[in-house]
């Protein structure tokens, strides 16, 4: 079902879908960034670009914005919600998941802010872990919805006129760089910040009150 869903993913299928239900305002253009925080495989380049594309460059970068945010605060608050489950508690005593938590209480505001900012990334495991590890919700909103709207409007800003790509392909280089130093960046950090503790740090369960 999931390969069924990407393969609907396209720009043209997109924009006829958010056509078809215009009707219902900007719903539908807030709905689809907000699938992104359940949904992982669901590419955020072209959801952004498209209501870009669809609703014109502000329009579509605020409702981008909304459902975003709107996503990242759901998984956060639900995750927060049931860390106590034992579910929760076997994921959180993980090696990687233990140091990168304890990164987080260090540097909760810097970890969701700058792994927010890119494009791609593991956005739904950044939700996570700063739920469990109890990170302030003000703070993490603060976090997301400032990372979020730069990288948003970034996005949109490419995606609102795609047709001027074929009219100056160099600015199709430089999006392609900004792709590729996004990725290349966020497995830097991702990689630094999930690591475990080095060697004679003591690494100690998560205590979920």
């Amino acid at each position: 079902m999931l390969d069924q869903l990407m393969s609907y993913m396209t720009e043209e299928r997109l924009l006829e879908l958010l056509e078809q239900y215009r009707s219902y305002g900007p719903l539908p253009g807030i709905l689809l960034p907000f699938l992104k925080s359940f949904v992982p495989p669901l590419p955020t380049l072209l959801l952004i670009g498209t209501n870009a594309a669809a609703y014109g460059l502000w329009a579509g970068f605020l409702y981008s914005w909304i459902g975003l945010v709107a996503g990242c605060m759901a998984t956060f608050l639900a995750v927060r919600a049931a860390s106590g489950h034992r579910i929760a508690r076997r994921w959180a005593d993980k090696p990687k998941v233990r140091a990168s938590m304890s990164w987080i209480r260090r540097n909760a505001f810097s970890y969701v802010f700058v792994l927010s900012l890119f494009p791609v990334g593991p956005f739904v495991l950044v939700n996570m872990a700063a739920a469990v590890s109890r990170m302030a919700i003000g703070r993490f909103f603060a976090a997301v919805a400032v990372g979020k709207g730069i990288m948003a409007l970034v996005v949109s800003y490419v995606g609102h006129d795609v047709g001027r790509f074929y009219r100056d392909p160099l600015q199709l280089a430089f999006v392609a760089l900004f792709l590729f130093l996004s990725w290349a960046a966020c497995k830097a950090i991702e990689k630094k910040f999930m690591k475990p503790a080095e060697e004679g740090e003591e690494l100690t369960s998560v205590s979920i009150p």
